[in-house]
């Protein structure tokens, strides 16, 4: 029997569904939980070209969910690493992998010629920096997060509505896998449900998972869902910007505690969110307001304040 005889046989894939899963180029980012159970189905059912983005190496911390990975991994490139594995698993795949890490200023570059975009990263700036360039260009993004017992993966843009539309704000703050940890089996859940989709939307089964968002709460031994296909997209997007998009008339207020970093120029200002209001100072003309800090979460918050009292041109920073 051909290897993928069994999927061949599932009622609307077909010879030519297998045939639109070698042809297809993906663009994942992230090698971590999400992108392991993802990434071997998806190797494993025939996709064509994989580009793999992740700047980080393998960590004793990663293997207990990370199980693309072995102990004989420690300090390689996790990128490398997975790829060497997907390989060894289906030299028919090819993969390209990537020491990089994904910002605005190289989206478009690592996103060029792929049929789909799979989210891997699980982090706000991230997510919305594919999502916007995604919506852009009519790419569909297959997004998926988890923390703790609980997570969710959806399918966005390309003809659906985009991440803002369905998360248009943000909470003040969240905790990651690091401050609040992860159990493996509800990271790899929601790494399967993605690679599901992104099967799905490329052999063109009926119904797509663009427009739905699948939840999965293990605490309770639930999954839920939702479709958001009408979803509106925001009035106004304030982009993230990569620190080299910078202008010379650019006001650059740096969020962060003076510990969390050197600054980024030495003309900027050190604000908390709190301090951004009516009074925050404007820039000069032809600059923006741009909001900086670590993982994107308070620049949003900021933005939104200044929003409040002013309609000038705004963007935020996410230094990692």
């Amino acid at each position: 029997m051909s290897r993928y005889a069994r999927q061949i046989a599932v009622q609307g894939m077909g010879a030519a569904g297998q045939a639109r899963l070698a042809g297809a180029h993906l663009l994942v980012v992230g090698a971590g939980g999400l992108a392991a159970p993802a990434l071997q189905y998806l190797a494993g059912a025939g996709i064509g070209r994989i580009r793999l983005v992740d700047p980080d190496c393998v960590e004793d911390s990663n293997l207990h969910r990370q199980t693309l990975f072995r102990l004989s991994d420690r300090g390689r490139p996790k990128a490398v690493a997975a790829a060497e594995t997907l390989t060894a698993l289906n030299p028919d795949c090819r993969i390209e992998p990537l020491r990089q890490r994904l910002d605005p200023g190289n989206v478009a570059s690592l996103s060029a010629g792929v049929d789909l975009i799979l989210d891997c990263a699980d982090s706000f700036a991230a997510s919305y920096v594919l999502s916007d360039h995604a919506q852009d260009h009519g790419l569909p993004l297959i997004s998926a997060s988890a923390l703790g017992l609980q997570g969710y993966a959806g399918g966005f843009c390309g003809g659906a509505p985009s991440l803002r539309a369905v998360f248009p704000a943000l909470p003040r703050a969240a905790g990651s896998c690091a401050s609040e940890g992860v159990l493996g089996p509800v990271v790899g859940t929601l790494g399967c449900l993605q690679a599901q989709m992104a099967l799905a939307h490329l052999a063109g089964l009926d119904p797509s998972p663009l427009g739905r968002i699948v939840s999965f709460d293990a605490a309770r031994f639930r999954f839920g869902g939702f479709d958001f296909g009408g979803a509106p997209e925001p009035a106004r997007r304030i982009p993230f910007i990569a620190a080299e998009a910078l202008r010379p008339a650019d006001l650059l207020i740096d969020l962060r505690a003076p510990e969390e970093g050197p600054p980024l120029r030495a003309e900027m200002l050190r604000l908390s969110v709190d301090e951004i209001g009516p009074d925050t100072p404007r820039p000069a003309p032809g600059g923006r307001a741009v909001m900086c800090c670590r993982s994107g979460l308070r620049a949003w918050a900021a933005t939104e304040r200044l929003a409040a009292s002013w309609d000038g041109e705004m963007a935020m920073l996410a230094v990692g």
